[in-house]
């Protein structure tokens, strides 16, 4: 049983693409889908992390209060603030995947069903997860250096450009830029691999 999505928690959000497929066969569609995710999900949540990979991606996220969440038009359509939640993320899929369809001309979902979540409980966590997100290209053998993978948010937090990545929070955690760099330098920690990678 997947675990509610509810105003004020953390989250890690995973996905991946139904048996062998892809999510993202070109640069395009990796840009698309961070746009769709936009128009989806920043409305409800505070994005930290991210990191897109060709067949399943990663989010830290934290979804909003109950009070910017009740100022949204169309939440007093649904039962719970929960089931409200959970339609955004499949606005999100489907419409993702309809274009993707088009464009490759394919039928069908593409997505695995239920998107995974797991709540962040502590500090230790959050930072290992960010850590996680950011490394995913070097730990499935894309890139020797995760500055070089394009579709995640790591280099983000060296750029001088405005971005609706929560940056200075993420920051805050770790003590500062110097800190941030130097905690993803290490390998990740291989109990983590082996939490976050039961649906991996």
């Amino acid at each position: 049983m997947k675990i509610p999505l509810e105003p004020g928690q953390f989250y890690h959000i995973y996905n991946h693409a139904n048996g062998c497929e892809n999510l993202f066969v070109n640069e395009g569609n990796y840009y698309f889908f961070l746009r769709k995710f936009m128009q989806y999900i920043q409305p409800i949540a505070d994005t930290f992390a991210y990191c897109l990979m060709p067949n399943h991606f990663h989010f830290a996220i934290r979804i909003k209060s109950e009070k910017e969440l009740q100022k949204l038009p169309g939440i007093e359509k649904y039962a719970t603030i929960s089931a409200f939640l959970s339609k955004q993320f499949a606005k999100l899929f489907s419409s993702y995947t309809q274009a993707f369809n088009k464009q490759q001309s394919r039928r069908g979902s593409l997505f695995v069903p239920n998107f995974s979540r797991k709540r962040i409980e502590s500090p230790d966590y959050f930072r290992a997860l960010i850590h996680y997100i950011h490394f995913n290209a070097v730990h499935h053998g894309f890139v020797d250096d995760l500055r070089d993978w394009p579709y995640s948010s790591f280099n983000s937090f060296f750029s001088p450009k405005s971005s609706s990545l929560k940056r200075a929070e993420v920051i805050s955690w770790f003590e500062d830029k110097k800190s941030f760099f130097r905690y993803h330098q290490k390998q990740i920690d291989e109990k983590m691999v082996l939490e976050l990678e039961v649906n991996d």
